[in-house]
């Protein structure tokens, strides 16, 4: 069955940096377009960024552009999602992603961003 592990999260001061990391099992990872959202309290779950399968052409939420990137390891089934530059609005639990005719999600990585 579809698996999606979400790790790397913690607590950062405002500036610093975190590399989420995304473990996918039970299907084929180099077929399939990966991405992060993210849900802060009380807010809806929102779209971060992307990553496509072949060409790795990555697509970010305006919020996050130029500060986050996007990459996978096809060769490891991971999708990591650099995040540098952090904002206390950056505080929210991140969420890994794939469409398999159904929308597939892990658990989780809190991220929180505060002085």
């Amino acid at each position: 069955q579809v698996q999606l592990v979400e790790s790397g999260g913690g607590l950062v001061h405002p500036g610093g940096s975190l590399r989420l990391s995304c473990a996918a099992s039970g299907f084929t990872f180099s077929s399939y377009v990966m991405s992060w959202y993210r849900q802060a309290p009380g807010k809806e779950r929102e779209y971060v960024a992307r990553i496509t399968n072949t060409v790795y052409s990555t697509n970010y939420a305006n919020s996050v552009k130029g500060r986050f990137t996007i990459s996978r390891d096809n060769a490891k089934n991971t999708v990591y999602l650099q995040m540098n530059s952090l904002k206390p609005e950056d505080t929210a639990v991140y969420y890994c992603n794939v469409v398999i005719g159904y929308s597939y999600w892990g658990q989780g990585t809190q991220v929180t961003v505060s002085s």
